[in-house]
C-alpha cells in the first residue's frame, strides 16, 4: 500500500495538473457518486494526510480518495490516448483544458463537504509528515502508542493478555489510529535504522520520539529526491529476504505484524536488530 511519502508526491503532482483549473471533464465511476456533477467547478488544491488524498474544489465540497493496495493517478495531456481513460479499472477522471487525471483501480472514493474532512481523518493519529508534527502532532503519537501499548492495543488488534506483555512496536507503527502514514516499509527501515527488534513492546522502546522522527525523516528524503539511490533513498531491509545486511551482511529475515486479515510483512537484520535478552 502506498505510504505518506508517496501521497505527497501523488498530491503535489496533481496540484501541477489540476490547481487553479476549470474541471472540463469530471467523471467518477463509483455508485455512490456517479450521479455527483463536478464539470465547472475549479480543483483549489490536493491535499495529502497520511494515506488519504483530498482534492478541494471551489465551491466547498472535496473529492476523498484513498490508494489502497493496487491505486494510482496518472497525468496525461487532455486529448492523449492516456488521457482517455477507457481502462475497465479506471474509477475516477478529472480533466481541464490541458491536463487529465486518471485514477487506476481506486480503492474508495467520496465526495464530502470540505469542512467534513475532519470524520475521515478525525478518528486517525497525526499525520507523520504534517507540517506541524515534530511540534505537536509527536507528543500526541507517543501518548497514543503508550497508551494502546497499556491496553493491549485497540479494535480488531486488541489482545487483552497484550496490557501486561505490550504491544510489539511494529504493530503500533503500523496502526493508523496511532500515526497516520506509515506503513510496511517505513516501519521496517525507521526500526533498522534505530537498531530496534521488531517485535520489542512500545514500553521497553528507549526514545519512540526519535524512532517517529526517523520514520520522518526517511519519508520527507523520498519526498525530496523521488526513489533516487544517489540522495541516500535506498532500502536496506524491506524486500531484502535472505539477501546480505548492508551493514553486517546478515541475511535480512521476514516475519508477520498483526494477524489475519490485517497482517503485514516486516523485514529485520537479526544482528543489527538483535532480540533483547530475555525475550
Amino acid at each position: 500500500m502506498p505510504e505518506g511519502d508517496i501521497l505527497r508526491l501523488v498530491s503535489a503532482r496533481l496540484d501541477e495538473a489540476l490547481a487553479g483549473r476549470v474541471l472540463v471533464r469530471a467523471e467518477l465511476r463509483w455508485p455512490s457518486a456517479a450521479e455527483v456533477v463536478l464539470t465547472g467547478r475549479t480543483v483549489v488544491e490536493n491535499v495529502a494526510y497520511g494515506k488519504h488524498l483530498f482534492t478541494r474544489l471551489d465551491d466547498g465540497r472535496s473529492l476523498h480518495t484513498h490508494l489502497r493496495m493496487e491505486g494510482s493517478w496518472r497525468i496525461a495531456r487532455t486529448g492523449a490516448r492516456d488521457a482517455r481513460g477507457a481502462e475497465p479499472n479506471v474509477r475516477v477522471v478529472l480533466a481541464n483544458e490541458w491536463w487529465t487525471a486518471v485514477g487506476n483501480r481506486i480503492g474508495m472514493l467520496h465526495v464530502l463537504r470540505t469542512p467534513d474532512e475532519r470524520v475521515i481523518v478525525g478518528p486517525l493519529g497525526p499525520d507523520v509528515l504534517g507540517d506541524d508534527f515534530p511540534e505537536t502532532g509527536l507528543p500526541e503519537a507517543v501518548a497514543r502508542m503508550r497508551a494502546d501499548d497499556a491496553t493491549g492495543g485497540s479494535g480488531p488488534r486488541h489482545r487483552p493478555e497484550r496490557a501486561a506483555t505490550g504491544v510489539p512496536v511494529a504493530e503500533a507503527l503500523l496502526d493508523q489510529h496511532l500515526v497516520a502514514g506509515i506503513g510496511t516499509i517505513y516501519t521496517a527501515e525507521s526500526l533498522f535504522a534505530e537498531r530496534v527488534y521488531p517485535w520489542t513492546p512500545v514500553r521497553d522502546v528507549e526514545d519512540l520520539e526519535g524512532l517517529l522522527l526517523t520514520a520522518r525523516a526517511l519519508m520527507q528524503r523520498t519526498v525530496r529526491h523521488g526513489f533516487d539511490p544517489r540522495a541516500g533513498v535506498v532500502r536496506h531491509v524491506h524486500g531484502r529476504t535472505r539477501k546480505a545486511c548492508h551493514v553486517c551482511g546478515t541475511p535480512v529475515v521476514e516475519g508477520t505484524a498483526n494477524e489475519p486479515p490485517y497482517d503485514r510483512p516486516v523485514f529485520w537484520c537479526p544482528s543489527c536488530q538483535a532480540q533483547p535478552a530475555g525475550r
